[in-house]
């Protein structure tokens, strides 16, 4: 069996294709650099995460753009020759009036060599392209204010928009009509849709017409997948989906999915993705292989393909384009918490460095951590040169991983000579710019007013932003200056609190406080993520001091 999620934690909208004895899967990465993340199976139950294709400030520019802004729900799709992904950068996301643009990227090696955009247009977000199969290409796209679904031809040769652009389906009336994909099998064109808004309401719905403009016949069976919402036990969110074929004709349904624990709609793992076995009714329209409509966590693996888990180092170079990450450190996915624990604590150990670069699944804000970044100036260390505070949407230092579980146990180590209490570094615990945690080493003094000789303790505090009121949760503690200072989250009661801790000696761990995850869930943070860890420094001076972290660690607790 294929125990969901296949994808944890912070991996929605997710959209497949199999090319050969290959599956992609690609998931929204919001405004976390690089951008799109790209995930290899061979199994549909064991992945590795490639190298993201938007490596390229040229490609994706999300400097100033606000929270759960960025990249929307890309698609991927091949043509026989080139791998196509197309993707929204949203630029601002308030009221109804969004500003979200369409792209359209191609590669004949889907792990790099990525090309310049293509600006398609601004009509909507959540665009595919459909391949016909006379060799038309079509992009489709939900429209602004969830009005319907958009179909426009596409001229490769010419890379432009053709011909006239039209509604060709308004939604079946639940609302928030969005994530379409069309395919064409056999004397139908299937419109596959998202609908109920991505909250709890979320589900999968269905359409068909013998033309691509229409008109479409809503299946009689909507909403082909949704969630149980009165049995908590089960899986939550369950919409926005994309279907594959195997090789051996059987069909598969991977959807976003939540895991609040139960009692709670507090979803600090955000949204993830799932998969399903599905099957084509005497009528034409798609069902689950198990019955019901009901998202599952567990469901039939395909016939006749082998199990391929991967190795921890694939040790593959595939070059450095720009800001591109040279080496493929695959992560073989975890899917439940009842799994080996030995096995994600051996996956999940691991020094920062790899090689010259960094491990495929660190990740940033907005931009390419490459500036404020160095692995040389210390071998062994991650070296982060202070910018702006994390409550920034411009230049924020951070190097972060996502929670991919409920338990988990995040720890590194930092070496750190703030001056004045405008610098920190540490450890961040954090949702968006408004919604974190802080646990870092600074001072006391003004800018401006501190002693060369640095005689007074250097301090450790414990910060929080909720919506941006940012309040210290303890007293501040004086810590010696030039030891390396420990830090430690672990995430306690189904991932609902997090005890943090700090150690002077790398064994003797002193506990400061346990507090709720609850603004790191995206139901309190109105978002589209998920909670991540990461090192974290800055120096409003302006002098870009800087902190040395030693390792990075997350393991289950």
């Amino acid at each position: 069996m294929i125990h969901n999620p296949i994808l944890p934690g912070f991996c929605p909208d997710p959209s497949i294709i199999r090319v050969g004895d290959d599956y992609y899967i690609a998931n929204s990465s919001f405004e976390w650099w690089p951008g799109v993340k790209i995930y290899h199976s061979k199994d549909l139950k064991h992945y590795e995460q490639l190298p993201s294709p938007l490596n390229r400030m040229s490609q994706l520019n999300m400097v100033g753009e606000g929270d759960s802004c960025g990249v929307w729900a890309p698609d991927i799709s091949w043509d026989g020759e080139y791998f196509w992904l197309i993707y929204t950068d949203v630029k601002t996301r308030t009221g109804g009036l969004f500003n979200t643009h369409n792209y359209l990227v191609k590669s004949k090696d889907i792990r790099g060599g990525w090309s310049e955009p293509v600006y398609l247009n601004s009509s909507g977000f959540d665009p595919s392209v459909f391949h016909d199969t006379d060799g038309k290409m079509y992009i489709v796209n939900m429209i602004n204010n969830f009005k319907g679904i958009l179909v426009q031809e596409y001229d490769p040769a010419q890379e432009c928009l053709v011909g006239e652009a039209k509604n060709v389906f308004p939604g079946t009336g639940r609302g928030y009509t969005e994530g379409p994909h069309i395919y064409h099998i056999g004397e139908y064109y299937y419109l596959l849709m998202a609908e109920g808004g991505t909250g709890y309401d979320h589900m999968v719905t269905m359409a068909r017409a013998k033309s691509i403009w229409g008109p479409y016949e809503e299946d009689p069976g909507n909403p082909v997948l949704t969630s149980d919402m009165e049995n908590p036990d089960e899986l939550q969110r369950c919409g926005h989906a994309d279907i594959v074929c195997t090789q051996n004709g059987e069909w598969y349904m991977v959807h976003l999915c939540s895991r609040p624990p139960k009692g709670s709609r507090q979803c600090v793992l955000g949204r993830e993705t799932a998969i399903q076995k599905m099957v084509w009714n005497e009528e034409g329209w798609l069902r689950m292989a198990c019955g019901g409509n009901f998202g599952q966590w567990e469901t039939e693996e395909p016939v006749g393909l082998a199990e391929c888990i991967f190795p921890e180092e694939a040790g593959k170079d595939y070059g450095r384009d720009d800001f591109d990450i040279a080496t493929l450190s695959s992560e073989v996915q975890r899917s439940c918490v009842e799994h080996d624990s030995a096995l994600w604590e051996k996956i999940e150990r691991n020094e920062i460095v790899t090689s010259e670069y960094l491990d495929v699944r660190y990740t940033s804000l907005r931009q390419p951590y490459d500036s404020y970044t160095s692995l040389t100036e210390r071998p062994g260390y991650l070296r982060l040169y202070g910018q702006e505070s994390l409550n920034s949407c411009y230049n924020v230092s951070l190097v972060a991983r996502r929670q991919m579980e409920r338990h988990v146990q995040v720890e590194t180590c930092v070496e750190f000579t703030p001056t004045c209490r405008e610098q920190m570094a540490g450890l961040a615990y954090m949702y968006d710019t408004g919604n974190f945690y802080l646990l870092v080493k600074t001072r006391d003094e003004e800018f401006g007013n501190q002693t060369l000789d640095l005689k007074s303790p250097a301090k450790l505090r414990l910060i929080k932003s909720d919506h941006f009121d940012v309040t210290d949760v303890i007293p501040e503690i004086s810590i010696p200056e030039e030891t390396p200072l420990f830090l430690r989250v672990v995430t306690t009661q189904e991932g609902l609190y997090a005890k943090f801790f700090y150690s002077l000696d790398g064994k003797e761990y002193k506990e400061l406080a346990e507090l709720p995850t609850k603004i790191l869930t995206d139901e309190q943070s109105d978002g589209f993520t998920g909670a991540h860890f990461g090192m974290y420094c800055h120096d409003m001076t302006g002098l870009r001091r800087y902190a040395d972290f030693d390792y990075f660690e997350m393991k289950l607790y």
